[in-house]
């Protein structure tokens, strides 16, 4: 029976991922930049993830896994928690927290929230090019209930159901949207498979008090209706929707080092294909160094090499901490850094 409902999961979920294959085949030469909402959703939230380049979807093997790919959740021991703080492109900020419990056979949950906001900016208009003494701010938030569960000792399915919030200035949008990932442990050489759909929702259209104006429909004639109240049309825009699989293998090469190789097959509704890449060599299961390339062969892209560095330091009994830094260039933009903390209990 189980073997019966991950098969029919599983259809489901390329038969998703199909559609996101036609889309990006009927506008082959057309990147689509710029034409999604929900851009936040895209940061990746683990510095342990960012230092291996972005390939992570095969590996997800700590909380950090509710966002690549939450079918990771079910093959984590304990309960685990995770922060992470990144300061972002043009002085923005973005916070990430996650929580995963594990329920023994009746699977995993986990929780997490995101926000990221740009600050205060000062309100200018064509009148008043240097500010009219107003600010405004960018909010974006995100909510996630996750739930995974091992249906064989070898296959492992998880889900997110998610809620977005955006709000820019006295404007607002919303919408739901649901995330599914596999895990497969292959026949092959120890070789482990991912996969996963992240942001099939609804699309999300702006409205509020920013939208509305009033005019006088016909300001040459005296003695008509001298206000009419008007409201722009806001147009509806899809999320970010990404489709990923991805190959990870450990090489354990004595009692205390060991190698972790993984690559990344990413196809976005809002760009070009690419590859990411990456490894992690750990020593004694306490110092961990990694490096990678994101975004590889994807044309016009400010992205590239990733390098992180993180340590587990274990605590009384099962509990353990670890701190991972990550770095990531961007091109003509700034330099990208983050750090994570995660606990095990």
């Amino acid at each position: 029976m189980k073997i019966k409902i991950a098969g029919l999961i599983t259809f489901i979920l390329f038969v998703s991922a199909s559609s996101v294959f036609a889309q990006r085949l009927s506008s082959a030469g057309i990147s689509k930049v710029g034409t999604t909402v929900g851009q936040f959703l895209k940061i990746n939230v683990s510095a342990r993830a960012v230092g291996m380049g972005g390939s992570f979807i095969a590996i997800a093997n700590d909380v950090s896994a509710i966002y690549s790919n939450p079918a990771g959740l079910a093959r984590i021991n304990g309960y685990e928690a995770m922060f992470t703080h990144t300061n972002w492109i043009g002085d923005t900020q973005y916070d990430f927290g996650a929580v995963s419990f594990n329920m023994g056979s009746a699977g995993t949950m986990g929780i997490m929230v995101s926000s990221f906001s740009s600050g205060d900016m000062a309100v200018t208009t064509v009148e008043n090019p240097e500010g009219t003494g107003e600010l405004f701010n960018t909010q974006d938030v995100l909510i996630g209930l996750s739930y995974a569960r091992n249906l064989t000792d070898n296959f492992t399915i998880g889900f997110n159901g998610k809620y977005i919030y955006q709000k820019l200035w006295h404007m607002s949008a919303s919408t739901m949207a649901l995330d599914v990932g596999l895990l497969f442990n292959t026949p092959f050489w120890g070789v482990q498979l991912g996969a996963s759909i992240r942001n099939f929702g609804a699309n999300m259209q702006l409205s509020g008090r920013d939208t509305k104006f009033a005019r006088d429909p016909d300001s040459r004639n005296v003695g008509n209706v001298d206000v009419v109240n008007g409201e722009y049309e806001m147009l509806h825009y899809p999320l970010p929707l990404y489709f990923q699989v991805g190959l990870s293998k450990t090489i354990q090469m004595n009692e205390k080092n060991s190698l972790t190789v993984a690559f990344d097959a990413v196809t976005p509704n809002d760009n070009f294909e690419s590859v990411n890449a990456g490894f992690e060599y750990a020593w004694n299961g306490s110092v961990f160094l990694r490096g990678g390339y994101k975004s590889l062969f994807q044309q016009d892209s400010e992205e590239g090499v990733t390098a992180g560095i993180g340590f587990n330091l274990r605590m009384e009994g099962t509990t353990k901490i670890q701190i991972d830094y990550a770095y990531a260039g961007y091109g003509r933009f700034d330099n990208v850094q983050r750090f994570s903390l995660l606990m095990h209990f």
